[in-house]
C-alpha cells in the first residue's frame, strides 16, 4: 500500500493541496505535500508573457506529538549539512535548532518518516522575493511582554524582552551572478514589533526596535527543487526560550489515534507539540 502511495505522489500533476476531507481517514504527509509542490516551476514562457522577476518558495508546517521528538533523528541523518554555513553553528545548536538540506528526490522519505512520527500538515504559504529582497514568515504573535533568553554567537547566554509584536523567519534571496538556477538564500528568526503607521521616519523607529537572531541564522545556496528541514534539538515547552518560541505549540495540539486516522467516529487527543518548517525553492526567475 505503501509503495503504492509512493508511486501516486511521484506521478500526480503540478498542485497545491487545498485540505483534506475531514470524514475520511487522514492523508499521509507524502500525499499532503506532494513532490509535485516542491517540484521546480516549469515557466513555459510564451510571447508576451509577462513573468514576475522572483524568486520563489514554499514554506510548510509540520506538527507531530512532542513524545515523537527522537523520531526526528532518523529525518537528520538522511539530510545534508555541509550546503549549510553558520554565523555560530555551536550557537545554532545550543539554541535549541537543527536542521538538514535535501533535494526533490530525497523527499518521499523523508515524508514517511514524519507520518511514522504523527505529523500533521498545518498551513503553509507561498513567498515571491525580489532579487536582494527579505519577506518574514511569522511563527509566533507575542501579544505582551515576555521574556527570552538565547545564546548568542560566541557561546554567551543573553536576555531580552520582547512584545507585543510577532516572532518571524526572515527569509532574503539573491541570484548569484554567472550562475544560472542558483540563489543564495539566508534566513534567520526575528522579533518585529508592529509597525502601524506609513510615516518613513516613524516606520523606520519601529524598524529600529527589531532583534535579530543572528546567532539561530543559516545561509546556503539552493535551486528549485531543494529543500531545507529546520526543526528542534529537542522539547522546550516554557516559551521564554528562542527554540521554545520558535518550535513548541503554545496549549499542544490535537492528534487522531494513530490506527484510526482522522474518521468520524475516532475522538483526538490533546497532546504537548512541536514544529517543523519545511522551506522549499521553488523558482529562481530573475
Amino acid at each position: 500500500m505503501i509503495r503504492f502511495l509512493q508511486i501516486l505522489v511521484f506521478s500526480c500533476l503540478v498542485m497545491l493541496l487545498v485540505g483534506c476531507d475531514g470524514a475520511e481517514k487522514e492523508k499521509p504527509i507524502w500525499e499532503q505535500v506532494k513532490i509535485s509542490d516542491l517540484a521546480p516551476a516549469h515557466s513555459g514562457k510564451r510571447p508576451g508573457d509577462q513573468s514576475l522577476k522572483t524568486i520563489n518558495f514554499g514554506v510548510y508546517v509540520f506538527e507531530l506529538p512532542a513524545e515523537n521528538i527522537s523520531l526526528l533523528d532518523e529525518i537528520w541523518r538522511m539530510l545534508h549539512t555541509w550546503p549549510l554555513r553558520f554565523i555560530d553553528y555551536d550557537a545554532f545548536c545550543a539554541n535549541s535548532f537543527s536542521i538538514g538540506v535535501g533535494e526533490i528526490e530525497m523527499w518521499s522519505k523523508i515524508a514517511e518518516s514524519l507520518e511514522a512520527a504523527g505529523a500533521k500538515k498545518a498551513p503553509s504559504v507561498s513567498l515571491f522575493l525580489s532579487d536582494g529582497r527579505a519577506d518574514d514568515f511569522t511563527i509566533a504573535t507575542i501579544y505582551g511582554e515576555q521574556p527570552v533568553s538565547h545564546v548568542s554567537a560566541g557561546g554567551s547566554m543573553s536576555s531580552a524582552t520582547i512584545g507585543p509584536g510577532r516572532l518571524v523567519m526572515r527569509i532574503s534571496a539573491r541570484k548569484i551572478p554567472g550562475s544560472r538556477g542558483v540563489c543564495y538564500v539566508e534566513v534567520h528568526p526575528v522579533f518585529s514589533p508592529p509597525i502601524s503607521t506609513s510615516i518613513p521616519h516613524l516606520a523606520a523607529r519601529a524598524k529600529s526596535m527589531e532583534l535579530a537572531f543572528i546567532s539561530a541564522g543559516f545561509a546556503l545556496k539552493m535551486s528549485p527543487g531543494d529543500f531545507v528541514l529546520l526543526g528542534p534539538e529537542e522539547f522546550v515547552s516554557d516559551q521564554i526560550t528562542l527554540g521554545s518560541l520558535f518550535f513548541s505549540v503554545p496549549g499542544g495540539s490535537l492528534f487522531y489515534p494513530k490506527s484510526e486516522g482522522r474518521r468520524s467516529f475516532s475522538k483526538p487527543e490533546r497532546k504537548p507539540a512541536i514544529r517543523v518548517f519545511l522551506l522549499v525553492c521553488t523558482r529562481i526567475n530573475v
